[in-house]
């Protein structure tokens, strides 16, 4: 039984909500990621994505004074890294989201995405395919 937690990215990156979207927009640039946790004292207020950044653009955001807490989803679904992988790709599909925060104890410990889940059922599906083959070959198979 695969858990969030053999799955999920530790190292989150972060900001905190005083953040102008541009310096936000450079964090996830330069870290090649579509999103940010946003921390204030250790708590989650919410999450900054690249389209947040772009929509609050396109209405008129001056990106150099509007700061995250402005334009960042404030209801996030989270999930407990002990929670099996099937439970996370069911919250995330259910609340049509591309990632979860992982929480333990009200503490951010990780973070799981869309693409961790299709890795992993891709890399479950390799797995099963294999003991397929593996119990139908005859007994005098070569490869």
């Amino acid at each position: 039984m695969l858990l969030v937690r053999d799955v999920m990215t530790p190292k989150v990156k972060t900001t905190n909500p005083e953040t102008t979207i541009r310096v936000a927009a450079g964090l996830m640039l330069k870290a090649k990621i579509g999103s940010l946790l946003i921390l204030e004292g250790g708590t989650l207020l919410g999450a900054v994505t690249e389209g947040d950044v772009s929509r609050a653009i396109a209405k008129g955001a001056d990106p150099d004074k509007a700061v995250v807490r402005e334009v960042m989803s404030k209801m996030l679904v989270t999930i407990d890294p002990s929670a099996r992988m099937e439970e996370a790709a069911k919250k995330m599909a259910g609340a049509k989201v591309k990632r979860l925060p992982v929480l333990e104890d009200g503490k951010v410990v990780g973070i799981i995405t869309q693409t961790d889940i299709v890795a992993w059922s891709f890399d479950l599906v390799t797995s099963l395919k294999e003991m397929v083959r593996a119990r139908y070959r005859p007994p005098d198979f070569q490869p």
